[in-house]
């Protein structure tokens, strides 16, 4: 975890000017539906997509030790927009001229420090497209580690403060429980979504 001397706050909310706005833009859509009748939507947008079309990638990391049990690895971060820590898969933005898989592999690096291998690419998906067009592909690398290993060192960027939680994956839907009931943080929903699916396939009889 990156030092820190005090506990994040809000100081202030305000609205954010178009010329303010960095990273993304208000957008008025208008449109017709399936009756004929003419629509507004109101929309919030990246300005940062790059050329693949893709936002960002987000990263389920699969660690393979060779005496203790298949485990996933979290972040844990402050998030400004809903005022929490939240507990998430590391992910980041697609830099210019990366592939999903380049952008998977090295966001990893960034904010755990582990290398691994990409196994699997999930098609374009979108968490909240109520509200806004961002996208992202889901990658899952493979690390394998050694007996002895000891955790690698993050290179984060400068006003990241990054926490890395290694669970077995037979813990993790418990694990997320105990996170948002218990110690009052916000899990992602991609990731929660992916530890239901773990924690249901093993409760269903799925060749039935």
């Amino acid at each position: 975890m990156s030092s820190s001397t005090q506990l994040p706050r809000i100081d202030k909310i305000g609205p954010l000017s178009p010329e303010e706005a960095k990273w993304t833009e208000l957008r008025k859509i208008e449109w017709t539906d399936q009756s004929g009748k003419p629509r507004i939507w109101e929309s919030a947008a990246r300005k940062t997509r790059r050329e693949t079309g893709i936002d960002a990638v987000a990263i389920a990391p699969i660690l393979r030790h060779p005496s203790k049990p298949i485990s996933t690895m979290l972040v844990l971060q402050y998030r400004p927009p809903v005022e929490a820590v939240c507990v998430e898969f590391p992910a980041g933005l697609i830099d210019a001229g990366e592939t999903p898989e380049q952008a998977a592999v090295r966001e990893l690096r960034e904010e755990t420090g582990y290398v691994g291998t990409v196994r699997d690419v999930s098609p374009t998906v979108v968490a909240d497209p109520g509200l806004t067009n961002a996208n992202m592909q889901m990658v899952t690398i493979e690390v394998n580690l050694g007996e002895n290993d000891e955790p690698p060192e993050q290179h984060l960027d400068e006003g990241e403060h990054i926490e890395r939680v290694i669970v077995p994956l037979k813990d993790l839907y418990q694990k997320l429980q105990a996170y948002s009931k218990e110690e009052g943080k916000i899990v992602d929903a991609r990731l929660f979504h992916w530890a239901l699916g773990l924690h249901w396939a093993g409760r269903l009889d799925l060749k039935s």
